[in-house]
């Protein structure tokens, strides 16, 4: 098993602030073996960003229960702040899985980064 900060083969976490909001990318398998490492990585991540957040979940090729509740995590640490989380480009099976167990409907899907860009601060109110 992965410690918390020794990157797991294949994942990885990428993080880019926007003028109108910050772009985090994941990428590999959504796991109990990476979720350790991507929390940790996804926590730094959402400190100082405005108020949305795209999580880009196209890179995504594997999403298990502790997968599922890393995204519920980051959007339990952003609400207070009012920042809105959207996640995008999500596979079908992991969108699948976020309608199946409910998630869909906590958070605004979105089905590429260029529905994200156009839909913009949009997000926000529905996510709201």
């Amino acid at each position: 098993m992965q410690t918390a900060g020794t990157a797991p083969p294949g994942a990885g976490l990428h993080r880019e602030s926007l003028a109108e909001y910050t772009v985090i990318a994941i990428t590999g398998d959504l796991d109990i073996a990476t979720t350790p490492y991507l929390r940790e990585r996804l926590n730094a991540a959402l400190r100082d960003t405005g108020p949305l957040v795209l999580i880009d979940l196209s890179g995504v090729t594997f999403c298990d229960a502790s997968g599922l509740a890393l995204l519920v995590g980051a959007h339990r640490r952003t609400k207070p702040a009012g920042t809105a989380v959207a996640l995008v480009a999500p596979r079908p099976q992991l969108e699948r899985l976020l309608h199946v167990t409910g998630l869909a409907r906590i958070f605004v899907v979105l089905p590429s980064m260029a529905a994200a860009r156009v839909r913009g601060t949009g997000v926000r109110s529905a996510a709201a």
